[in-house]
């Protein structure tokens, strides 16, 4: 374990046994404490002035959202539409090293900033505002073809699944989670949480979503699904474990399953990225 993973594993406990401590003495606080470390992430803000080059020619809009903004940036190119989806701590330059792979059909290319990532506004990400901002930049720019990475690519199973009759005809998902229930319990193990703390986070979610945990998992949502969809997972993902890619897939009627190894959670990767446009456009029209 390296210095900095070590401070962090430190770290990690220490806030652990504090919430547990409180867990005990003030259950609310507990509560609302490991749900502000669940839901807020750390990096992945990009200022204007510091844009990555990558981000820095292309067209940008700004949508509002009842009390939130959100950042768009558009490579333009033909009628056929890509939105492209980030994750956790991260940003639209991510796509970086996709780009060029999609440029090659001609499409016109969208990304978006998450909630309390990029540009976009806000402290707090969750899936469901994610999947309201996604709806808008559908509803804004008709895109064909949907790709989401992570919890990007969960935020984009659960948006279909809240609104299947839009223009996305097909969607490709790179290293997402399934299972909101499986993030929880991971992060519960990663900070040694008590067993008294599961029941205080399933009822804030209960509380402020209006679902409970094991309601919300993207094998579930996908069981729904008629569109075209590729699903790729790397199994040596030490982010978001392998299994949850194939939990997606398994109740996916019209679905690819891909299997890479070695990739890690960024799945970069030309090989698998050429599956991924032949996927798009050999098949069948995409328009």
């Amino acid at each position: 374990m390296g210095i900095k993973k070590g401070i962090r594993f430190i770290t990690l406990k220490s806030v652990g046994t504090y919430i547990n401590f409180l867990s005990y003495v003030r259950p609310q606080k507990a509560m609302e404490l490991s749900y502000a470390l669940f839901s807020q992430p750390r990096v992945g803000r990009l200022k204007k002035e510091e844009l990555p080059k990558v981000l820095k020619n292309t067209e940008t809009e700004i949508f509002h959202h009842n009390e939130h903004h959100f950042q768009t940036y558009i490579w333009k190119g033909n009628e056929t539409k890509i939105l492209l989806v980030h994750g956790w701590e991260s940003n639209a330059s991510r796509w970086k090293k996709t780009l060029p792979h999609l440029q090659k059909s001609g499409s016109t290319i969208i990304a978006i900033d998450a909630p309390a990532h990029g540009q976009s506004s806000g402290k707090e990400f969750n899936v469901p505002l994610y999947a309201e901002f996604i709806n808008k930049a559908v509803e804004k720019y008709q895109p064909d073809i949907i790709i989401g990475h992570s919890i990007g690519g969960a935020a984009c199973v659960y948006h279909q699944y809240l609104f299947p009759n839009t223009s996305i005809k097909k969607m490709v998902v790179l290293g997402a989670p399934s299972d909101l229930k499986t993030l929880i319990d991971n992060y519960i193990s990663m900070l040694s949480l008590n067993r008294k703390m599961l029941p205080l986070l399933e009822n804030k979610f209960v509380n402020r979503f209006n679902f409970k945990l094991a309601d919300f998992s993207g094998q579930k949502f996908a069981s729904e699904f008629t569109i075209p969809g590729l699903i790729a997972h790397d199994t040596s993902d030490k982010i978001v474990a392998f299994a949850e890619g194939q939990k997606i897939a398994s109740n996916w009627k019209n679905s690819q399953f891909i299997e890479t190894s070695g990739l890690g959670h960024g799945m970069h990767d030309d090989e698998l990225y050429d599956k991924v446009i032949e996927f798009l456009f050999s098949s069948e029209e995409t328009k």
